[in-house]
């Protein structure tokens, strides 16, 4: 894989990965890790630019990103609503309103996660999501995605590039990085997914 990577970026440059990061965003079939240190490396022997290889991912972020909010979007309040409504929905114990409260939840506290999410392996590429279904403004979700995306993109190209010939070693360490963020994420929605099944069954 890292030899068609090699292949495809030092052939198309910027268009291949502006390619390559918009589709990781959607569906990542290759880790963002990987596109950009390697990105990074191949600034030393090609004509590609540290801050050329930044701002391609960057663009191909947004780009992703842009495609997930907007199909999250047409997922509106009465479409919520309506899944709540399911036998099965019900039976976990959820009710019509829930929509609507995890709306105003994103609203007043997950406006940050937009910027943090894309500095999360896993996260970053589906924070997307509950932003569209929440309606944030696009102003909020492009200045916080290009804002977020910036500074993931940065960090992982200018790893590539200083650790030259031995950028696979980061890697290494973001798939380990990338596991435990899983497994706590795992941890996490068990924890308060039985927390919040208790609270209503008491109710």
């Amino acid at each position: 894989m890292t030899i068609w990577l090699t292949h495809f970026i030092e052939n198309f440059g910027y268009i291949a990965i502006i390619l390559l990061i918009a589709v990781e965003n959607i569906f990542p079939p290759i880790p963002s890790e990987v596109i950009l240190t390697l990105g990074g490396f191949l600034v030393s022997g090609t004509k590609l630019t540290l801050i050329g290889v930044i701002l391609a991912s960057t663009l191909g972020s947004i780009i992703g990103a842009i495609i997930l909010f907007s199909i999250s979007r047409n997922l509106t309040l009465s479409r919520l609503e309506k899944l709540l409504e399911t036998k099965l929905f019900k039976l976990l114990g959820f009710k019509k309103d829930d929509a609507q409260k995890a709306i105003d939840w994103f609203d007043k506290h997950g406006i940050g996660a937009i910027f943090y999410g894309r500095c999360i392996p896993v996260v970053r590429s589906l924070i997307s999501i509950p932003a569209g279904i929440a309606h944030v403004s696009w102003t909020k979700f492009l200045i916080l995605t290009t804002l977020g995306s910036l500074v993931w993109n940065s960090v992982l190209v200018g790893l590539g590039h200083y650790m030259g010939k031995n950028w696979q070693v980061v890697v290494r360490i973001f798939d380990d990085y990338t596991l435990v963020i899983i497994a706590l994420l795992l941890i996490l929605f068990i924890y308060f997914g039985i927390k919040w099944y208790k609270t209503r069954i008491k109710k």
